[in-house]
């Protein structure tokens, strides 16, 4: 190598240093001389432990991880200056120089869905410095983010003594499942961008439905909640005496009956449970879904339309039926395990053989068939609650809609509202009759089909002795995953 070379190199280094030094100069204090002086030693020789977190206990662990450093008064919250780098080098890249001189800047939050009406905002970029039993302890947290080729968070713990170092993600791991925000709550895998949403994670409220609007024959509804409520309320006792409490339950028949209606209730009296729901596209994070039911038990898992899972539409490149992964997550919890999976279908026989092969994964089902004349009353009582309507009018409403479903009898009322609105007048009797008309006319009978009505003789449960059905059959979950690639550490589709 000539002089001229070596002359250029050395020039080449000198403006290298320069550049850097500035960098630090105007960003302020190098950020490894601040986590050495914190630490008490050389933070370069110190081994980083690193945390991966899927992208759903993100928010779990930043409350953990807040708890944490908050018991230390004297606890700070930094932030890494540098640019881009920030977000791909390692705590150990950054506080040893050998990628350049990151300085001391500002922490980076982010707004993060952690209910159907709260955000939290938690620590994107940051270093959180607190003491644990009067050892010090720096902690780099960063969500994932796949623009920067992290599809999982990450929490890089240095801590000069091992054993402290080890304490502290023991401690973040049980807190982050203790103080979960995702406990209690009701959420679904899917994203739509217009929801209370958080890595591929939908908040629902729970819904509010009082058991005087779910009308079962008689007996019906007492089952169903003696099989969710009942065992988990005494599930000490049977824990006690080496029962299980992991348990299935089916709820099957015609479409419009109020299968959905009745879970809806179901979620509602139960507000202490973690409820997943899942339909459509999203019936295939079962497998996930079930783990965090494991996780943050008493919990019930919602798989709607489970007909539609029991011909091959196997996961990826998986060639089997996606019914046997819903079998197989049924299979894997533990029998104590507070765990429900409730299911619904409008189609019994699809599901019969395969849940005859795996005896015991549903243990009650229960027929939610079409209403009889009574039913119907009741029916009509409910969503006509508000309008004046003759004894006469609703006796003959309710003989005069055999064979229809419970939704045929809710828009049998709205178009009868509707009607009297367009006539800038309050709905009367003659209204609902002619709304019942014009449902029942010729021309209307597919509308007829699709609201759930039909010969009561050719539909299953159409000649229950003891009363009618469930109320209204509105979806838990309007919307599938738009997004079908399942990306690593991310739940759902994220």
């Amino acid at each position: 190598m000539d002089d001229d070379v070596r002359g250029f190199l050395r020039s080449f280094r000198s403006l290298a240093e320069a550049a850097q030094r500035s960098t630090v100069d105007e960003g302020g204090e190098p950020l490894g001389e601040r986590i050495t002086a914190y630490l008490g030693t050389t933070a370069a020789q110190v081994a980083v432990v690193t945390e991966e977190v899927a992208g759903h206990r993100f928010a779990d662990w930043d409350v953990a991880l807040a708890e944490v450093a908050g018991r230390d008064p004297e606890a700070e919250e930094i932030g890494v200056g540098g640019g881009d780098l920030r977000h791909h080098l390692s705590l150990a890249d950054l506080i040893s120089g050998s990628h350049g001189m990151p300085s001391v800047g500002q922490v980076d939050y982010v707004s993060v869905a952690v209910g159907p009406h709260e955000h939290r905002r938690a620590m994107g970029v940051g270093l959180r410095l607190f003491r644990h039993g009067g050892v010090p302890v720096v902690v780099l947290q960063r969500r994932g983010n796949p623009q920067y080729g992290r599809n999982r968070a990450t929490f890089e713990v240095l801590c000069a003594d091992d054993m402290a170092r080890d304490a502290v993600l023991e401690e973040l791991r049980v807190l982050s499942l203790e103080r979960s925000v995702l406990r209690g709550k009701v959420i679904s895998f899917e994203s739509s961008g217009y929801g209370p949403e958080s890595e591929g994670v939908t908040f629902f409220p729970r819904p509010d439905v009082d058991e005087g609007e779910v009308i079962l024959p008689p007996g019906s509804l007492a089952r169903i909640t003696g099989h969710v409520s009942g065992i988990a309320e005494h599930a000490a006792t049977l824990r006690r005496y080496g029962q299980h409490l992991k348990r299935g339950l089916l709820l099957f028949g015609p479409p419009g009956t109020g299968k959905t209606h009745t879970v809806r209730h179901l979620i509602g009296r139960n507000p202490e449970h973690t409820v997943v729901l899942l339909a459509g596209d999203s019936l295939r994070f079962i497998s996930l879904a079930a783990s965090l039911a494991r996780a943050l038990q008493p919990a019930v898992v919602v798989l709607e339309d489970c007909d539609l899972v029991a011909e091959d539409r196997g996961m990826g490149d998986v060639a089997r039926p996606l019914l046997f992964e819903v079998l197989d997550a049924m299979d894997g919890l533990d029998a104590d395990a507070d765990v429900t999976f409730l299911l619904t279908t409008n189609r019994a026989e699809a599901l019969e053989r395969a849940l005859v092969q795996r005896p015991g994964r549903v243990d009650l089902a229960v027929e939610i068939p079409l209403p009889d004349e009574a039913g119907r009353r009741r029916l009509l009582d409910l969503y006509a609650a508000q309008l004046p309507l003759a004894e006469q009018t609703r006796a003959e409403v309710a003989r005069r809609t055999e064979g229809t479903t419970a939704s045929f009898v809710k828009e049998l009322v709205r178009r009868a509202v509707l009607a009297a609105a367009l006539a800038d007048q309050e709905p009367q009797d003659r209204h609902l009759l002619e709304a019942l008309d014009g449902l029942l006319a010729s021309q209307d009978e597919l509308t007829r089909v699709l609201l759930g009505h039909g010969r009561a003789d050719d539909s299953p449960g159409a000649d229950f002795p003891d009363g009618g059905a469930s109320a209204d059959a509105l979806d838990l979950v309007v919307e599938d995953d738009p997004l079908s690639d399942e990306r690593q550490g991310r739940v759902g589709p994220r």
